[in-house]
């Protein structure tokens, strides 16, 4: 039966006439291979060296030029962006407060005293969180216009990481289909507002909106659901004022 042997376990005997050899130096061999594998690698590195140290050099520059580039090119941009988002969210403040709003909300978009609107931030400082925050600013604006199409056309367009203000852009997208009277669209915004996040500002308003719609829309049982809802879960909430109401009137709809 063969038996396996582990190598350089055991020196080989030799006879009087064959002098005494190692055979099986494993770190004879190991050092061996070395030599030979820093010989290859060395070789290669004169070889391609004049390519190496330019590769070196490409990815050297582009890290350099990426940081650089982030701070003396993007960083001011951001706060160059910052302070003229500044002035068109002062006329949208003074829109929503005033009577005769349309000219202030004409100005937060287009902007005025040599300061850009939100329609010019969005298209001169692209990438930059001004332009993200003027493109919510920008729908928002078309809303009060009563421009409901480009109010959704913006507020689609806008994503961030801001939940509440998530949750706000998707309910007045619900407001501008109702306004156009597409109201299974609607419904579906003013339910994704309602899931964006869960408080005691923005979850019962639109659960509200979309109780409302979604009665209009024949959604009897979902709509009292939804009520039920904003009496378990939000009874310190606004809307509280209007629920007992509305149920009594949808469940007397629905006998």
């Amino acid at each position: 039966m063969a038996t396996y042997k582990k190598r350089g376990a055991k020196k080989s005997q030799a006879t009087p006439n064959q002098p005494l050899v190692d055979q099986d130096s494993t770190t004879a061999e190991v050092f061996e291979t070395l030599d030979v594998t820093a010989s290859k690698t060395e070789a290669w590195v004169g070889k391609y060296q004049n390519i190496i140290l330019t590769l070196i050099g490409v990815i050297a520059v582009g890290v350099l030029g990426y940081l650089g580039y982030n701070r003396y090119v993007v960083e001011p941009k951001a706060e160059e962006a910052v302070s003229e988002l500044n002035q068109a969210q002062y006329y949208f403040e003074l829109a929503v407060n005033s009577v005769q709003s349309d000219s202030l909300f004409l100005r937060a978009l287009n902007g005025g005293e040599g300061k850009y609107g939100f329609l010019d931030i969005i298209d001169n400082y692209k990438g930059t969180p001004a332009a993200t925050l003027a493109t919510y600013g920008a729908g928002m604006s078309y809303l009060h216009l009563k421009q409901y199409e480009n109010a959704i056309t913006y507020l689609d367009k806008f994503n961030a990481d801001d939940i509440l203000l998530s949750a706000l852009s998707k309910g007045a997208i619900g407001d501008a289909f109702a306004e156009i009277g597409q109201l299974e669209d609607a419904y579906d915004y003013y339910m994704k507002a309602a899931a964006t996040n869960n408080n005691l500002f923005s979850t019962p308003k639109y659960l509200f909106k979309a109780a409302m719609v979604g009665a209009d829309l024949g959604k009897t049982k979902q709509a009292l659901a939804l009520l039920e809802r904003i009496k378990n879960e939000f009874p310190q909430s606004p809307e509280m004022s209007m629920v007992e109401v509305q149920i009594g009137r949808l469940e007397t709809l629905n006998q």
